[in-house]
This record gives C-alpha cells, sequence and structure tokens, in this order.
C-alpha cells in the first residue's frame, strides 16, 4: 500500500460532470453550508500514477465537489490475525505521511473544531477508526497508544468471535465477555467513541448497556426491514439512542434481499431508523469509496478475487456475492450525498433533519465523547 492510495484503489471512472441534472429540492446554499461526514468510508486516488504521493487534479475537483467535510476510515486490518497490530501501526505510519504530503486537500481530525477547521478551509477531515479490537486483546494500554497515534473511535467486534465479544456472524451469540466490558471501560476512559457495527445481538444489547457514555452503530442497516446479520434490530437502534448515540445507515447490499437496493430502500431504512432512533440520533455511513465505481471485467474479477478472500477468512456476510457491489447503483457517484440530501428533501424531511443526518448528529456525539 502506497501513501497516496491510502487503504485501496478503486476502479477508474469516467469523468462525471458537477451534479446539475435536475433542480434541486435540497438548496444549494444549504448544501454548501451543510457539515457532511461518512461515518464509515474511504477517500483515496483512483485516478493519479502509483508513484504519485499528491492527489490528482481530478481526485481533488471530485473532493471538494462531493460536499464531504469529514470521512472515519478504517486504518487496521480485521480479523483475528496475530500481526494485526504491527500491521496497524504500519497502516496508520503511511497514512499520516499520505495527509501530510497532500495539506492543501487533507488534514486530520482529532476533534470537532479539526472538522470545522477542514469545512472552512474547503478541507476533508479524516477520522481514524478500528474495526476490530482483535488487535488489542487483552492488551487494554494499547487502546491509549491508538488514542496517541490518532485512533478516535474503536470498534468492539468484526462479523467473527473476538476476546471482547461476538460478532454478528457467530451462531452462539455469545455477547460481551468480562475482558470486552474491561476493553468498553477502557475505551470510554480515554475518551474514544465506541462503535458497535458488525457486533451480534446481544453483544450490541450488553455493550450498549455495560457503556456509561453514547455510542454508535456507525454503519448498519434495519433488521426489522430486512433480516440480514450485518443490521440490527429495532430494539438495539432504540437502545443506543436512548444512551445519546448515533446509528448509521450504510449504503450496502444487506439492505435488501438480492443484494442490489436502491436510493428508495435506503431512504425506507433511513425514515424507519429516524422513527425507531428519532431524528438526532441517526446519520450515514456508507462503507464505500467516494468516487463511482466502474463495473467492468477487471472489476468484476477484482471482485470476485475480493469475496474468495473474504470467504476464506470466515468472515463474508449473507449477502456477500463475487457479483454483488457494495454500492447503491442509481446514487454511485461522488454527488452521492448530494443526490442524498435531493432524495431526502422529495421524501418530505426538513432542511433541518436532513443536516441533523449529513453530519450534525455525528459532530454532536463526537464533541460529546471526545470532549
Amino acid at each position: 500500500m502506497n501513501r497516496r492510495n491510502f487503504i485501496g484503489l478503486a476502479a477508474a471512472a469516467p469523468f462525471v460532470l458537477p451534479y446539475a441534472a435536475r433542480a434541486a429540492a435540497y438548496s444549494d446554499a444549504a448544501f454548501r453550508k451543510a457539515i457532511i461526514i461518512d461515518g464509515q468510508g474511504v477517500v483515496n486516488d483512483p485516478y493519479g500514477k502509483e508513484t504519485d504521493v499528491h492527489f490528482s487534479p481530478r481526485a481533488i475537483e471530485e473532493i471538494r465537489a462531493s460536499g464531504l467535510t469529514a470521512c472515519s476510515m478504517t486504518v487496521n486490518d480485521v480479523g483475528n490475525s496475530l500481526d494485526a497490530w504491527d500491521h496497524t501501526i504500519a497502516s496508520i505510519g503511511q497514512i499520516n505521511q499520505a495527509i501530510a504530503d497532500n495539506p492543501d486537500v487533507c488534514i486530520r481530525a482529532l476533534s470537532v473544531a479539526d472538522i470545522r477547521a477542514a469545512k472552512a478551509a474547503d478541507k476533508l477531515a479524516f477520522i481514524f477508526n478500528t474495526q476490530d479490537t482483535s488487535l488489542v486483546g487483552p492488551e487494554l494500554d494499547r487502546i491509549a497508544t491508538l488514542k496517541g497515534l490518532g485512533v478516535r473511535i474503536v470498534q468492539l467486534t468484526y462479523n467473527n468471535r473476538n476476546l471482547s465479544g461476538d460478532g454478528c456472524l457467530e451462531p452462539a451469540n455469545g455477547g460481551v465477555s468480562k475482558l470486552g466490558r474491561a476493553t468498553i471501560a477502557r475505551i470510554e476512559k480515554e475518551k474514544l467513541l465506541l462503535d458497535l457495527s458488525h457486533s451480534g445481538q446481544r453483544t450490541v444489547a450488553e455493550a450498549i448497556q455495560a457503556a456509561t457514555r453514547p455510542m454508535a452503530i456507525s454503519h448498519t442497516g434495519c433488521r426489522d426491514l430486512h433480516d440480514n446479520p450485518r443490521n440490527q434490530y429495532d430494539a438495539e437502534l432504540r437502545a443506543c439512542a436512548e444512551k445519546g448515540g448515533v446509528v448509521g445507515i450504510y449504503w450496502m447490499p444487506f439492505l435488501v434481499p438480492g443484494g442490489k437496493p436502491t436510493g428508495a430502500d435506503l431512504i425506507r431504512h433511513m425514515d424507519h431508523a429516524v422513527k425507531v432512533c428519532g431524528e438526532d440520533h441517526v446519520s450515514v455511513g456508507t462503507d464505500n469509496i467516494l468516487y463511482k465505481t466502474v463495473i467492468d471485467d477487471k472489476a468484476r474479477e477484482d471482485q470476485k478475487k475480493f469475496f474468495e478472500r473474504r470467504s476464506k477468512a470466515g468472515i463474508a456476510a449473507p449477502g456477500e456475492g463475487p457479483d454483488i457491489f457494495n454500492i447503491v447503483a442509481e446514487w454511485d457517484s461522488h454527488m452521492r450525498f448530494r443526490m442524498l440530501a435531493d432524495g431526502l428533501a422529495k421524501a418530505g424531511w426538513s432542511q433541518a433533519r436532513i443536516d441533523k443526518v449529513l453530519g450534525g448528529n455525528l459532530m454532536r456525539l463526537y464533541g460529546e465523547v471526545w470532549g
């Protein structure tokens, strides 16, 4: 992984003109003013040369046109590998260097003040997260080390069981371990955000009960709408909100049977989440790359290999497949947040509610937890 790529390259895409194809239901002024946060995503540069360390002009243009203010990005390898810690340290170093190489484009966010500063300077703020605690295990001082290295969000499990608890693919649904409770306490002591995405139902319920501070389920769907283990039931979504937390709806195949959600499907999950949690507790966590995904022969082959690797590692969830791409196809563009805002407005959402879900709710959560 070179510095420019951050954590991987998306397939090259044809040039997409700035979003102006139809009249916006959400005003241009509102979109320019809004702080927009992807609670789980990836922003790299699929357009430059492998040897480049600077963002290409096209990538910069699309990042700025997207309206995205901040992106929470994973810095670790997921799963129970023995070298997960070493890989994470190396990854953080590479991403920090990539940010340092592009000071006119991006900054590392350690606080909500950094996110506001990025908005004012027309830059993109990167928030570091880990999607697992397998790299920590019983060495809880590593959580403080991660904080010192810039990590601000720690996810408890990833699909399978680790020493903290059961992920969403574990059939036993065993919940949180004693070590998991100690891990949650240490995450809270360090004023980091606890993320319960990818966790099993009992793990989510017990972790929320054990937590004393607000938490996130940064990228999920509503299981009462589609019964997939990567989604969460209403009871857990509501419990997260009642603790002051925020639930992020993803742009993933798990929203619908068959794995090809539409914009209407995404809005249906967001509407449901607001009804369950309230409009102050819902956000966006696309779990996508910012740019358009070109589906050509190379992309199909890459997706097949990607799925095979995940299947072999035992971390592929039901709904994943060799020909299933992690996109909402009609909004698969760097202008996806503008398209979402328009779609929500046309579905009857007020500007105030849209602003909250685009980023306001995460700003409130981050401020409360990191402060």
